[in-house]
């Protein structure tokens, strides 16, 4: 819960508030960024937005601040909720065996060496559980930050993590054939474990999982427009997605296939489109103990204990994305927890803050020292694989990621804060 006595008292400086947006207009005239959305919150209440730059350069359409974003990996959050709730009402525990529901991960292979060939492999010396799902401790990879055969194998076993034409069962049965990178339990390793445990979450409820977040989070809430499918009459709203490109020395659109239906496959692990005042419910929803306007989704336990790292000291060791993410930070239940502040590049505000970020830029983070909630929204796509976390913000037609500290800089200075700064952010 925030803690209200102390920063009831205070508000953001509005001269401080307005160097934050001339710096971020820079990155746009600059040709950096294609635009920019922000939203912060003190107290519960609405203290800035900024929307800044363009939802789409070539037709010069203007961001606003209901314009929709895909949010990548700040999914994870959202799915990692609705598990929770799950686990309240007693219909999966942390300790469960997710082959219970899911048993095409009965029986997984290991690989002996996560880079090896395929078929060095050995049995799992235990069952992957609902809390390896929520904690990435499952074994399961990703293709972008896999190494070796594994990652062209998960490429043309599963194709696109975010869109794809396969329906759960399928992709679950695709995702079965292949090894684990590592023993389940062993260590945190970056994967699709959030997309798993969404379609466990649907095969539990016995509807599809996209079903599932729209009556029991996104209705209840009032995040209207957050979904894993965009109809045609709201496209416009939608941010265009770019990317550096060496030709032009520029930004290039990056056009994603877009779904004409509702899909099928909706990846619990990144496939949502929202806005920030629907992200920023929900962000609420966290800092306020698992209830927003009279709406109660989890009770404040649940949510502390969402909030508590689960890394054992062996696994903060283990680098993140080449970065030494864990030093410093855990991880709890579907969001990494800020523990120590001073010299910490991944992490900003005060020990407690949570967040997880999304690939394309996106980024969040719920802070409960200061009663504050800052979102920021980017669709600026860069490469990211098995050690570029590190240097995502620094390597050539990267520069508009070097936005986002700026951003958090700049809104605890007009908060009066002097907290480390994140200048680097993991490569979700």
């Amino acid at each position: 819960m925030p803690s209200r006595a102390r920063s009831r008292t205070r508000g953001l400086d509005p001269a401080k508030l307005a160097t934050v947006r001339s710096a971020l207009q820079g990155f746009v005239d600059r040709g950096e960024l294609s635009g920019v959305v922000t939203l912060t919150s003190l107290n519960g209440e609405v203290v800035e937005t900024s929307a800044i730059g363009w939802s789409d350069i070539e037709t010069r359409t203007p961001m606003r601040p209901d314009t929709l974003f895909r949010i990548a990996s700040m999914t994870k959050p959202v799915t990692s909720v609705a598990a929770l709730m799950l686990i309240e009402e007693g219909r999966i525990a942390l300790s469960d065996p997710i082959s219970r529901w899911i048993p095409e991960l009965a029986e997984p292979l290991v690989l002996r060496d996560a880079a090896g060939p395929l078929h060095d492999v050995e049995p799992a010396r235990r069952a992957i559980t609902v809390e390896d799902l929520l904690t990435h401790r499952s074994g399961i990879a990703y293709a972008p930050f896999s190494e070796g055969p594994l990652k062209q194998a998960y490429q043309s076993a599963l194709g696109d993590p975010g869109m794809n034409r396969s329906t759960p069962d399928q992709w679950l049965a695709a995702l079965g054939a292949l090894p684990l990178a590592f023993q389940p339990g062993e260590r945190f390793h970056y994967g699709h474990s959030t997309d798993v445990l969404g379609f466990l979450i649907g095969r539990v409820e016995g509807k599809p999982f996209r079903e599932v977040l729209r009556d029991r989070i996104f209705a209840p809430l009032g995040m209207a427009d957050t979904d894993f499918w965009l109809p045609r009459e709201k496209r416009g709203r939608l941010a265009s997605l770019y990317a550096y490109d060496s030709a032009s020395g520029g930004l290039a659109k990056v056009e994603p296939e877009m779904y004409d239906e509702p899909p099928a496959y909706t990846p619990g692990g990144g496939g949502l489109i929202s806005s920030a005042p629907d992200y920023h419910r929900f962000a609420r929803l966290l800092l306020e103990g698992g209830a927003l306007d009279g709406v109660r989704l989890l009770r404040p336990e649940t949510v502390r204990l969402m909030q508590t790292n689960r890394l054992t000291e062996a696994q903060r060791r283990i680098p993140f994305a080449g970065m030494d993410l864990w030093k410093k930070s855990g991880f709890g239940l579907g969001v990494s927890i800020a523990e120590d502040i001073v010299d910490n590049p991944y992490s900003c505000g005060a020990p407690g803050s949570i967040t997880w970020p999304g690939v394309f830029g996106t980024w969040w983070q719920a802070d409960p020292v200061n009663d504050l909630v800052l979102i920021y929204l980017v669709q600026h796509q860069v490469p990211v694989s098995a050690r570029s976390g590190s240097t995502i913000a620094t390597g050539r037609g990267a520069a508009g990621r070097r936005a986002l500290p700026v951003y958090q800089q700049g809104i605890y200075d007009a908060l009066g804060e002097q907290p480390g700064w994140m200048r680097q952010e993991p490569a979700a």
